[in-house]
């Protein structure tokens, strides 16, 4: 389908200013979609703006917390598929400050939902963006599809919830939905710079070394955001295949936090070496996930080597990202 796929479609992408929702959003366009975003506050840094392209997207500024709002953008626009992408992103933000996460995240999930249940049969799609933080803590590794959901900490907890939502909708309602679970996202447009790899990158720019709140063993599938963005693009247009089910996303590589800013290090030439605060707490110490699920049901699988993917990574912040 590709391209012709998306001509002229009416999509809605919910949290575009976001590193996974800017990625969506510019493949969007490449491919002709008549693009209609939430953004609830104007960041300038954000790539929408640092690239220009938020001139070919129809802006509605507002919350996804209210529901009037959200319900009012899906009727107006005339949406045809939802990618909804905004939530509150950070564990650490989680542990300070739970109540705005459950807002942002399970709230906001349920708003959606519920708009797209009020205008469909118009709506057609929805792929939801839950995470691989929604399998909580477990024994068996890895994550497949049917490990069951115990978030314990307040933003994993607020990933499960809202994948069980998601599900409920689809389930009471027949909505047309589909739920995917990332792993550790990066890549270009990341403004949160407490985490590993932007937070390495803007240090090593500095020349300072770069910081780990953990203990840098903490192990994860780090997965960019182009393949991210791809992988939801193939799920909603392969929609007869993907309806009403849930599928992990991400890279099958694996590494320590130790490990990642090693090669962010070594991608940059750079000889210093990290402080390891080990200051972290409410984290899961390993998680990686089974992707077997969508590259059998669809033949997905990621394009990038997380190597090839920093080195992009690197070479957008050095752009955009001037040091004095």
């Amino acid at each position: 389908m590709g391209d012709s796929f998306w001509h002229s479609r009416r999509v809605l992408v919910t949290g575009a200013s976001g590193m996974l929702g800017s990625e969506v959003t510019h493949q969007l366009l490449s491919k002709g979609a008549d693009v209609s975003v939430i953004i609830r506050d104007r960041v300038h840094k954000s790539r929408l703006y640092l690239e220009d392209f938020y001139r070919k997207l129809n802006i509605a500024y507002g919350d996804i917390t209210d529901f009037e709002f959200v319900e009012r953008v899906i009727g107006e626009y005339e949406v045809e598929t939802v990618f909804h992408l905004a939530a509150q992103t950070q564990v650490k933000v989680g542990n300070v400050s739970p109540l705005s996460t459950f807002n942002s995240n399970i709230k906001g999930t349920w708003n959606v939902l519920e708009a797209v249940r009020l205008h469909r049969p118009h709506v057609r799609s929805l792929v939801v963006a839950s995470s691989d933080k929604a399998y909580g803590d477990q024994k068996i590794l890895p994550y497949n599809e049917e490990t069951a959901l115990q978030g314990r900490h307040p933003y994993d907890v607020s990933k499960s919830c809202a994948d069980l939502v998601a599900q409920s909708y689809r389930v009471s309602f027949n909505l047309p939905v589909a739920v995917t679970r990332c792993g550790n996202l990066f890549g270009p447009g990341d403004l949160n710079f407490n985490r590993i790899v932007p937070g390495t990158i803007l240090s090593l720019m500095k020349n300072e070394p770069p910081i780990i709140r953990s203990d840098g063993q903490y192990i994860r599938n780090y997965f960019y955001t182009k393949d991210a963005a791809n992988a939801y693009l193939e799920i909603s247009e392969n929609f007869e295949k993907t309806v009403g089910q849930v599928f992990n996303v991400g890279s099958e590589e694996r590494y320590s936090v130790l490990d990642l800013v090693s090669l962010i290090t070594e991608e940059m030439g750079s000889s210093l070496t990290p402080v390891i605060k080990n200051e972290a707490s409410n984290e899961i110490r390993e998680q990686y996930l089974s992707i077997d699920k969508v590259k059998r049901v669809l033949g997905w699988h990621p394009k990038y080597s997380v190597r090839e993917a920093l080195k992009e990574t690197i070479a957008w912040y050095k752009k955009y990202f001037s040091v004095d």
